[in-house]
């Protein structure tokens, strides 16, 4: 009889309930969150067993440590609870997910392969963070002092010097210490871009993917980790809904009665946006080096259809989104086949399977 097991994870204790392919609720317990003591508590449950858990701060640990103790394991994006709730309540809900076959929005949790890029992506990503904080603070002591500070001159060490001696005495003092921040978070910033660098390098596909517009080495070794395999995604408009740049079209009340007293379609606007369920770091990738091919301007041949856009009529903003998508789609293509890029090949992502079956 297989075994569905709902996991209510927190900082201190998970809780653990277990549902029976008939749907019988068979117990639940708590359990310390510890990787042994989880372990041996999901061991000792009959086999076959099946693990759900939400996505959240322990959700990778937790992925990599029961993945070989479970025939199947599912993460679930966070759902918002309403009613009563209750560690147990929340663990059989999911437990009752998964037995019916209702979890509606699973997370793709990756393999080992790039974990050692994964974990230097992220310090990089901080650490870019950090320096633009204290270059932010370093800006607001100057204009709190009625000084303008246009450009990147003032982080400069030969401009220092000038920049405080526009300040009073008392303000000086301040801004060594920031100065003498931002020095060492540069510093940091570089060995930690040097580390990912080389260890993107490591994936021959990250040279292929180098070769994509607007894509240097720093993009790409953020992408690769998140991405992890582009057979994730059938069609590229899923890769673009996952990278925030899917269009998502609403209505309501689609249907009226004509004249003749039957139903038609109704001529209503419909609401239209971008997905806002996505990666994040995947939207500011594409839409970076988007960037990137508009200020390198014709050197770049995709730049042409930026270019045409523009002329005709089209806002500057939603130009460089389609060229964004237009990226995402090549960056695609070329990781399924392998290939450098070719301006004049088409971007066409869907695979060999999915055109038999049309």
């Amino acid at each position: 009889m297989r075994r569905y097991i709902g996991l209510d994870a927190h900082a201190a204790s998970c809780t653990l309930a277990i549902v029976a392919e008939t749907g019988q609720r068979l117990r639940d317990f708590p359990v310390e969150t510890n990787g042994a003591a989880l372990v041996e508590a999901v061991r000792a449950i009959p086999s076959p067993r099946h693990l759900i858990f939400e996505e959240g701060t322990h959700s990778a640990w937790l992925y990599e440590t029961l993945a070989p103790h479970v025939e199947e394991i599912v993460v679930i994006g966070v759902r918002t609870s309403r009613g009563p709730k209750s560690d147990a309540r929340d663990a059989y809900a999911l437990a009752e997910k998964l037995r019916t076959h209702a979890v509606d929005q699973s997370v793709f949790k990756a393999p080992k392969e790039f974990t050692v890029l994964r974990e230097l992506a992220r310090v990089h990503r901080m650490l870019v963070g950090d320096v633009v904080r204290v270059q932010a603070r370093l800006k607001s002591i100057y204009r709190s002092r009625g000084i303008a500070t246009a450009g990147a001159t003032v982080y400069g060490p030969r401009q220092r010097q000038e920049w405080e001696s526009r300040l009073p005495p008392a303000t000086r003092h301040t801004t060594s210490k920031l100065y003498a921040h931002y020095d060492w978070l540069l510093a940091l910033k570089k060995q930690a871009e040097s580390e990912l660098i080389a260890e993107a390098k490591r994936h021959p596909i990250a040279r292929v993917l180098q070769t994509a517009p607007g894509l240097g080495p720093i993009r790409v070794a953020r992408l690769l980790p998140i991405v992890v395999t582009p057979h994730r995604f059938r069609t590229k408009r899923q890769f673009w809904s996952y990278c925030g740049l899917g269009i998502v079209m609403r209505s309501s009340s689609d249907w009226v009665r004509g004249r003749d007293g039957g139903w038609q379609w109704a001529q209503v606007a419909k609401t239209r946006g971008l997905s806002r369920q996505h990666n994040h770091t995947l939207k500011e990738t594409f839409k970076g080096a988007a960037t990137s091919v508009v200020q390198q301007g014709k050197t770049v041949p995709i730049y042409a259809d930026y270019a045409r856009l523009v002329e005709s009529g089209t806002k500057p903003n939603l130009a460089k989104l389609t060229l964004a998508r237009k990226i995402a789609a090549i960056v695609l293509r070329m990781w399924k086949d392998k290939e450098v890029y070719r301006p004049d090949k088409p971007a066409s992502t869907t695979t060999h399977a999915a055109r038999s079956t049309t």
